[in-house]
Parts: C-alpha cells; sequence; structure tokens
C-alpha cells in the first residue's frame, strides 16, 4: 500500500529535524511537508532532510495546508494518508497501530488518542476542557464518542482521502471533520497513543482564539447537523 504522511508545518524548522529523526526507522511511508508560507526555513530544511516538500504561495492556514496534502495523496494515488504535525508532538512509533484498522478493512479513519490510556503529555488545562466539550457534543449530535476529536495524529484511507481532498474545513479542521464523516457515515476508531511537547516553534491558538474557536466549530457542527436532518 502506498502510504503518505502529510506534515502542515508553519515556522517549524525545529520541530522538522526532530520529526526527521523520529521517522529514520519508518521508511514504508513518504513524507510530505506542506509548508505554509513560513518566515523561516522551514522549507529549505525540509527538503535537505530529504522530505518531499510543497510550497504555498501564501498562509492559508492549519486548514488549507492539511487539504493541499491530501490533494496531493488523491492526485498521487496514496491508499493511506496519515496527518502528522510539524512541532514533533506526533511520535511516529505509533504509525502501524495507526494503520492496521485501515489495513484491516475495520475502519475509514483511526485517530491518535491520548485520552484512551492518558499517558504522556496530556495539553493545558484550558485544551483540556475544550476537547471534553468537543467530545461531548460530537456524542450528544453524531451517537458516537471520541475521546480526542482534537488531535491531529490521524489516518485516513483512500476513500476519506478523496472527501478531504475536496472538502476540509479551514480553521481548527479535526472536531468539524470527524462530525461530518459521522454523518456520511464512515467509520471512526481511535488508538492509544503518547504524544509530546512541541520541540519548536509556538502554537496558532492563545486563550483568546480558545473560545472563538470553541463558538466557530461548534457553529459548523451543528449547522453540518442540520444537513444530517434535511434543514438545509
Amino acid at each position: 500500500m502506498k502510504i503518505l504522511a502529510i506534515v502542515p508545518a508553519f515556522n517549524e524548522e525545529e520541530g522538522l529535524k526532530k520529526v526527521a529523526a523520529q521517522f529514520q526507522k519508518i521508511d514504508f511511508v513518504d513524507i510530505l511537508v506542506v509548508n505554509d508560507c513560513s518566515n523561516d526555513h522551514t522549507s529549505e530544511i525540509g527538503r535537505k532532510l530529504g522530505f518531499q516538500v510543497i510550497d504555498l504561495p501564501c498562509n492559508l492556514g492549519i486548514g488549507g495546508a492539511v487539504q493541499t496534502g491530501y490533494k496531493y495523496a488523491w492526485e498521487h494515488g496514496y491508499d493511506i494518508a496519515i496527518q502528522v504535525d510539524g512541532d514533533g508532538q506526533h511520535n511516529p512509533g505509533y504509525i502501524n497501530d495507526l494503520i492496521a484498522p485501515i489495513k484491516e478493512g475495520k475502519a475509514d479513519m483511526v485517530i491518535g488518542s491520548r485520552y484512551l490510556k492518558k499517558e504522556g503529555f496530556q495539553s493545558s488545562f484550558i485544551r483540556r476542557m475544550g476537547i471534553t466539550y468537543f467530545s461531548f457534543l460530537i456524542q450528544l449530535l453524531e451517537k458516537k464518542r471520541i475521546t480526542d476529536p482534537t488531535s491531529g495524529f490521524r489516518a485516513c484511507n483512500r476513500k476519506v482521502i478523496e472527501q478531504f481532498s475536496h472538502r476540509y474545513p479551514h480553521d481548527y479542521p479535526e472536531p468539524e471533520s470527524i462530525a461530518f464523516l459521522l454523518r456520511k457515515h464512515f467509520q471512526i476508531s481511535e488508538v492509544p497513543v503518547m504524544m509530546n511537547e512541541r520541540f519548536g516553534g509556538r502554537s496558532s491558538i492563545t486563550s483568546f482564539k480558545s473560545i472563538y474557536y470553541m463558538i466557530k466549530v461548534s457553529l459548523a457542527i451543528f449547522i453540518d447537523n442540520l444537513r444530517k436532518i434535511g434543514w438545509t
């Protein structure tokens, strides 16, 4: 099977070196860095490390960068696409666990959850509150419990790659994309993973943005749910 790791990166020159070190023993995965118009040396370092690199001409945000990766995966015939953050938080050692349910035909998308076993870095208190909220909201509307709906460490099969290549949320896309897939009756499962603190760069989500994030994504999920019952 052709497998692609999509690494969205904005000013991640430090984190990419750690990502490269983590991928040293993962030789069955192609790595694509989507450089979201960084103003540091992300692009040059990505190429020096041997990654495929796409340089976006303007900053699209996380959603646009990840969708670029899915478009690439779809057009180049990849069977599985894996999202991996460029800041080193995601451990590629769990990739076999992520893709196993897909290879066995048991899931269309698999999420790496830090909350199934609650080991490793658990994020800040405010973010954990947001994660709990989105988990509750998705379970309420879509009747499916997802313990880590904001996790960006995910693997998708070719059917989901096609969907995401055509439609993917722009800002803070993880919970919204989960709700969309569940509405479309895709099978989603989770596997336990441990995550690291970010090695470099800085998070784009501030305390103020966290509030905006919760409101915006909640509205998007509610509107998408109305489509399920035929209101829109």
